[in-house]
C-alpha cells in the first residue's frame, strides 16, 4: 500500500455536498460512512462520519464532525496520513508528538485500522490511520 498524504477537511454538517459539488469539479467516485453506520451516539445517523472523493489523480477525505475540545479556531483542514507499516507510521506520529499534542494516542479503532491525532508544534493538525490485517 505504501504512505500517503491527503487532505481532510471538517465540515461540520455538509459533508455530503461538498463531496457532491467536488465531485462535479473533478469527477472520482464518492464513498460515505455514516454514524449510523458504526452507531455512534449523540450523532446524527445521517452525518458523514468519513467520506472519500477518490480519482486516478485527486484524493479528498472528509467528516462532518469536528474533534472535541479543539479551540473554536482550530483549522478545518487537516492532513491524513494513511499507510500499512506500523513500526514506520508509529515513529512518524511519535516525531510529530514531539513538542505538540497528542489529542487521540495511536489505538485500535472501531472500523478495524490503527488511528491517532496529533497537532504538532506549528499548530497543524494530522491524523493517522494505519490499516492492519484482519
Amino acid at each position: 500500500m505504501g504512505t500517503t498524504a491527503i487532505p481532510y477537511i471538517m465540515f461540520g454538517g455538509n459533508a455530503r455536498a461538498a463531496l457532491e459539488f467536488y465531485q462535479s469539479a473533478f469527477g472520482g467516485k464518492v464513498e460515505i460512512s455514516t454514524f449510523g453506520d458504526f452507531n455512534v451516539p449523540d450523532a446524527p445517523a445521517d452525518g458523514v462520519m468519513h467520506g472519500a472523493l477518490t480519482s486516478d489523480s485527486l484524493s479528498v477525505y472528509c467528516s462532518d464532525a469536528m474533534s472535541t475540545g479543539e479551540p473554536a479556531n482550530a483549522s478545518r483542514i487537516r492532513i491524513a496520513i494513511v499507510g500499512d507499516d506500523l513500526q514506520t507510521l508509529t515513529a512518524s506520529f511519535d516525531a510529530l508528538a514531539q513538542g505538540g499534542q497528542v489529542v487521540t494516542g495511536l489505538e485500535k479503532q472501531m472500523w478495524g485500522d490503527v488511528y491517532g491525532e496529533i497537532v504538532d508544534q506549528y499548530g497543524i493538525s494530522w491524523m493517522f490511520n494505519i490499516a492492519t490485517p484482519v
